[in-house]
């Protein structure tokens, strides 16, 4: 079997308006030269067409979807919420939330982008892909049942899991979260589920501004099915390895999915103009990793990365193609030309033994027996 990959060039068609970045333009803020939205469709289009010249894509299962129906969005969002979304779409576009604009058109994108992560879960639950990735966009981790935050207008992974619960009666799910920003509409979501693991990494205080987590473990029965790592500013490849080798996978050892979903933003890179931390291609290559030899070992290797975050149009391909070369197995003669320059950037040893001591700690406070 393949690895799958959905996508769809409808995806690339939203957008979030006229902003500089994350601002909105106007006033003191100067209207950037091209469309300047953060959130812009042209990381995730470089990512495709990288993988389309390596020839990495001929050697996947290259899928669309249909978009997730009022249905599937219900069992995630009111009707309330869905209803004004879609009155705004079809109108004039607004923003619902907390930066997370909007423009004409893009409710059905927004369902389209949560049908890839559907269809992605569902191909990989019935055994016809050995595992996939869902390049959805707009992207979903943020948003809450009720309210868009950060760029994210549907819950595209929640979406995807209760779609499969629903289907197949898929049970216990994990969710692993290395978006650079926390993973806040999961965590509220899955909060008190006992039935679904939500696992954040992410950089400290960063988005949304000055929450870190530590702490928030969960609450009634699903009370310890929550963990956040906050990680300090200008952590790099072995600060999330360690953190990994202590937290991620004993958390997943002992909760044992029958599902490992990964909310997949690549904005933990050190040239990343949203965040402070310093991952490379190869840090992503070896997070797959080992996740996927985590899934084999758990649960027949049932793994979906869906695509979240990641901001930086020159480097999110590159990371995005480490990443698909080891969820695949499948190799390339594609070389990171800022690999070299990115191991340099890597933090001082005595800035890691401070971290690896809080990570540590953490692990310790979660009794996983290591």
């Amino acid at each position: 079997m393949k690895t799958g990959f959905f996508t769809d060039e409808k995806t690339f068609w939203h957008i979030g308006g006229v902003q500089s970045l994350v601002l909105p333009v106007g006033g003191w803020v100067q209207p950037p030269s091209a469309a300047g939205f953060a959130e812009s469709p042209d990381s995730k289009r470089r990512f495709l067409s990288l993988l389309q010249v390596s020839g990495l894509a001929a050697k996947l299962d290259m899928r669309s979807a249909a978009p997730a129906s009022r249905a599937d969005l219900l069992r995630i969002h009111p009707a309330g919420y869905l209803d004004e979304f879609k009155r705004i779409s079809d109108t004039t576009g607004g923003n619902l939330g907390v930066g997370a604009p909007f423009g004409v058109g893009s409710y059905e994108i927004a369902a389209l982008s949560a049908g890839l992560a559907m269809a992605a879960i569902d191909a990989v639950v019935s055994g016809g892909l050995k595992n996939a990735f869902s390049l959805s966009r707009p992207p979903g981790h943020h948003c809450l049942p009720d309210t868009p935050m950060g760029f994210c207008l549907l819950a595209n992974i929640p979406v995807a899991i209760e779609a499969a619960r629903a289907k197949h009666g898929v049970g216990r799910v994990a969710v692993v979260d290395w978006d650079v920003h926390h993973g806040n509409g999961t965590q509220t979501i899955y909060y008190e589920d006992p039935d679904t693991l939500t696992i954040s990494l992410h950089q400290d205080r960063c988005f949304p501004p000055g929450y870190s987590g530590g702490e928030d473990r969960g609450a009634g029965k699903g009370e310890g099915t929550n963990i956040n790592i906050p990680l300090l500013p200008g952590g790099g490849h072995a600060v999330y390895l360690h953190a990994f080798e202590r937290i991620v996978i004993p958390a997943l050892e002992a909760f044992r999915p029958d599902l490992i979903v990964v909310a997949s933003g690549l904005d933990a890179s050190a040239v990343d103009p949203l965040a402070r931390m310093n991952l490379h291609s190869d840090s992503y290559r070896a997070m797959t990793t080992s996740i996927r030899d985590a899934a084999d070992r758990l649960c027949q290797g049932r793994l979906v990365v869906v695509h979240e975050g990641g901001y930086s149009e020159t480097y999110v391909p590159f990371c995005g193609h480490a990443l698909v070369e080891a969820l695949s197995g499948e190799t390339s003669d594609v070389v990171d030309p800022l690999l070299e320059m990115a191991l340099l950037w890597q933090p001082a040893e005595r800035f890691n033994a401070l971290q690896f001591q809080i990570l540590d700690e953490m692990a310790a406070s979660l009794n996983f027996g290591n």
